[in-house]
């Protein structure tokens, strides 16, 4: 009995890597790698790494300020705000203050929190998590309803966008949800972000180019629908623009404006997605066949200059009486300067103007775009900003910004440098849940965020994420209004390239207006 027990253990412990290696073995006989067919077994265990190393890296190797496209540090931070609703930390800041940056600048004697002009009168229910018990292998919560501020922009302050349209969109926040297309996103994603935004108040969301979706409209809140070259949810039957489907769209009362996508950040090459993520839905909104890989060219073929493309946006601003916006990505000051003298000649304006840093992407891109092509928000923000003044023409254009803004800090002195309100994609995506897995293009996120795989989107439940986003906006709002006291501003949107510090290397500051000062309008 004994030795029959015994070689029965031996079996079950020598079974699975007799297995294992044999299956190694037998692939490294097909002639696919080099190195497998010298080394087969250090082969495999060289590619067994190679397939954990961004796991690892990310999870041991790499230091909390070292990750790309976010560190852990402000990973975890995005976390904390959607989950907690706290931006709390212990020992102080992980920011390396040798390095050359940005700072803001405070006041010797900032605003009191009864000083700021701010809407903070009629509260809003909310939803946060409070851990209760934090052990090695396990974090036990509860979820904890309570009342919470809005920290929306006083009435006087209020952003208004398109104020000469018909219907002009008014806005009593400044951070909403970057262009995410329905198809690069699945549903739960949309609808936790359309009713986490709603519920904020003062928010939006925008469609990205992959059209509007009932699920968009569903939520309630305000949307930015986007219009990208490859016309999708705006196109007949031949794939070319339609009046039609555009006029169908400005009727609805929750779209709010519309965003021509002239570039995008990592897809100035233009939007791709595959076929596997082209469902019933999603081909509906895009109005492609269900099914099918869909890529856009990286410019609408009826737009190649600047007359054209403002006859083509008054023309929308006239048939739809909702604001019309561009969104760019800024390559050096001439360009741009082409499309403001057009502006002044033709006497037609874009309402608002989304500058995108070549920082920008939250889904699947090229990484030759991503890495080479266009300028980092910073110094794009100041170049269209400097633009739009030297032509006279600032008042009149609104200036949204995207690309990498997470934090209040970093959007606090984006709307110094020159943004009147801040799109994030990649924020509300950690808000709901993405631990960037970089799985995007695949369609197999495992936090159910960039899929339309209904087995994969069930990690995401909406009526518990909606909360985690409104904790995200109303912890940013509030980060905002106080960074702006601790700068002696009543509000953010007072905030000047004045209240902005830039530090290099040898330790020399230099105030931001000093280093680019505001030009004098010559138009």
């Amino acid at each position: 009995m004994v030795p029959t027990l015994l070689c029965v253990i031996i079996i079950i412990l020598l079974l699975p890597p007799i297995v294992f290696f044999g299956y190694m073995y037998a692939l490294s006989k097909q002639p696919k790698h080099s190195i497998i067919r010298s080394h087969p077994f250090l082969g495999w265990m060289r590619y067994l790494l190679e397939k954990l190393g961004p796991e690892f890296r990310q999870y041991w190797f790499e230091s909390d300020t070292e990750g790309k496209p976010f560190s852990r540090s402000d990973f975890v931070g995005m976390v904390y705000a959607a989950k907690y609703r706290t931006d709390l930390i212990s020992f102080g800041g992980k920011r390396d203050y040798e390095e050359p940056g940005f700072y803001l600048s405070n006041a010797m004697f900032p605003r009191l929190t009864s000083e700021l002009r701010v809407d903070n009168e009629k509260v809003v229910p909310g939803k946060r998590y409070e851990i209760t018990h934090e052990g090695l292998f396990t974090r036990r919560e509860k979820f904890i309803e309570e009342e919470v501020k809005p920290w929306m922009l006083h009435d006087e302050d209020a952003i208004v966008v398109g104020e000469n349209r018909r219907q002009p969109w008014r806005l009593k926040g400044m951070f909403g949800a970057s262009a995410t297309s329905f198809g690069a996103v699945g549903e739960n994603y949309i609808m936790s972000t359309g009713y986490g935004a709603r519920m904020a108040g003062g928010s939006w969301i925008n469609t990205g180019e992959g059209g509007v979706a009932e699920v968009h409209l569903s939520t309630g809140v305000d949307i930015i629908s986007q219009i990208g070259p490859g016309m999708f949810g705006f196109r007949d039957d031949k794939g070319k623009f339609s009046i039609e489907e555009f006029k169908k769209k400005a009727s609805i009362p929750n779209i709010k404006a519309f965003e021509l996508k002239f570039h995008q950040g990592a897809k100035i090459r233009g939007g791709h997605l595959e076929g596997a993520k082209v469902t019933e839905k999603v081909a509906a909104a895009r109005l492609v066949p269900v099914g099918q890989t869909v890529n856009s060219p990286n410019r609408f073929e009826f737009l190649s200059n600047p007359d054209e493309a403002l006859r083509f946006i008054g023309s929308l601003q006239e048939a739809g009486g909702k604001p019309v916006g561009v969104k760019i990505v800024v390559g050096d000051p001439k360009r741009l300067e082409h499309f403001f003298e057009k502006m002044l000649e033709l006497s037609i304006y874009p309402d608002f103007i989304t500058v995108d840093g070549s920082e920008g992407g939250s889904g699947a891109m090229f990484k030759a775009m991503a890495d080479g092509m266009g300028l980092p928000l910073f110094a794009a923000l100041i170049i269209l900003d400097d633009t739009m003044r030297k032509f006279g023409v600032r008042d009149r254009i609104r200036i949204f910004a995207s690309g990498k803004l997470v934090t209040p800090d970093k959007v606090a002195i984006a709307m110094a440098l020159g943004a009147d309100c801040v799109n994030s994609a990649r924020g509300f995506m950690i808000a709901t849940g993405c631990i960037m897995a970089m799985q995007c293009h695949t369609g197999k996120c495992p936090t159910g965020v960039t899929t339309t795989d209904s087995k994969y989107q069930e990690a995401l439940v909406p009526a518990e994420k909606q909360w985690r986003v409104m904790n995200y906006i109303l912890q940013l709002r509030e980060g905002l209004f106080s960074l702006a006291a601790a700068c002696g501003l009543e509000s953010p949107t007072k905030l000047r390239r004045e209240h902005v510090v830039f530090t290099n290397e040898s330790g020399e500051t230099v105030r931001v207006v000093d280093l680019f000062p505001y030009p004098v309008a010559s138009r």
